[in-house]
């Protein structure tokens, strides 16, 4: 039966722009291609169809294929990364940053965001707010590996698309216990994405009624921890 909107998959994929790769599932073709990121987690990534867990256009493509289907696409930019729009190019004074611009750096600017220096001229430097990949047509070449069932592998893949790491996840009558690794309150990723991942948790999975966090310590632990006090 096809895949439909809702569903979770496994799912492997590359992103090219211009024939070079900007993203991928796959470590090798990473290496390949000068991308890769030692600390990411590669292989086929866990998403629900219809909830933009890709790009848009990537996300349309996958809705009523089936287990096993591989193909490219052609997504263009509306439906990826935006038009490139010339008002979020801005001109700063060199002398307001603390680190010399020089072209190409990406800058942090107050109110503004990220944003990458496109160009130093006497003392003005344009920086560009836009996503890198704006205005940019882009090609993908998927695989969607399987169809995942399980409400505990469902739950595993959203915590490790938006938190980057695996988790112990145990579902029993109705309650989905989830088991939080030591030092997880200092895992800045996790933090920002915990309330994301708890609340599509519950809208896509209608057999969960309740989600409880487990953070366990050890006597060993908290000898080993240095004391922050004076």
């Amino acid at each position: 039966m096809a895949i439909q909107k809702g569903d979770f998959i496994k799912l492997t994929y590359t992103g090219r722009v211009d024939d070079r790769v900007f993203d991928t599932t796959d470590e090798e073709t990473a290496r390949e291609a000068g991308i890769h990121e030692p600390s990411a987690s590669y292989g086929p990534v866990t998403i629900r169809i219809g909830n933009h867990h890709v790009i848009l256009g990537l996300d349309e493509e996958l809705d009523g294929k089936d287990v096993g289907d591989e193909g490219d696409v052609v997504v263009s930019p509306e439906k990826a990364f935006g038009d490139h729009d010339s008002r979020k190019v801005e001109a700063f004074n060199k002398n307001s940053f603390q680190e010399k611009p020089r072209k190409g750096m990406t800058l942090k600017v107050p109110d503004k965001g990220e944003g990458i220096v496109t160009d130093v001229i006497g003392n003005r430097v344009l920086i560009d707010f836009n996503h890198p990949l704006s205005g940019k047509t882009l090609t993908y070449h998927y695989r969607i590996e399987e169809e995942v069932d399980g409400i505990e592998d469902k739950m595993k893949g959203l915590i490790r698309l938006y938190a980057g790491r695996d988790m112990d996840a145990r579902f029993e009558e109705g309650v989905l216990t989830i088991v939080l690794p030591a030092g997880i309150n200092y895992d800045r990723r996790w933090v920002i994405w915990r309330s994301r991942v708890i609340r599509e948790g519950f809208e896509s999975i209608p057999e969960m009624n309740e989600i409880t966090l487990v953070e366990t310590f050890t006597r060993q632990e908290m000898e080993e921890k240095p004391s922050t006090s004076a």
